[in-house]
C-alpha cells in the first residue's frame, strides 16, 4: 500500500480536497447549532467525509439554519 501512495502521490490530494470541505462545513455547522459532541466526533474522527456528509444532510436539518 504504501508503495501505491508513493507512486500516486494524487490520490493523497484527492483525498484532502474531499474531505476538507465537508469537514469544515460539518465543523461549522454543528458549532452553529451548538451541538459540541457532533463537534468533537469531527475534529476527531477522519471518516473521508462520510459522517460529516450524514451530519449536513440527516442530523442537522431537524432546526433552521
Amino acid at each position: 500500500m504504501e508503495q501505491f501512495l508513493i507512486n500516486n502521490p494524487w490520490i493523497i490530494w484527492l483525498i484532502i480536497f474531499w474531505t476538507i470541505p465537508w469537514k469544515g462545513v460539518a465543523l461549522w455547522r454543528s458549532a452553529k447549532l451548538n451541538k459540541k459532541t457532533w463537534f468533537i466526533v469531527f475534529l476527531v474522527i477522519n471518516t473521508l467525509g462520510i459522517l460529516e456528509i450524514l451530519y449536513i444532510y440527516f442530523f442537522s436539518r431537524k432546526t433552521k439554519i
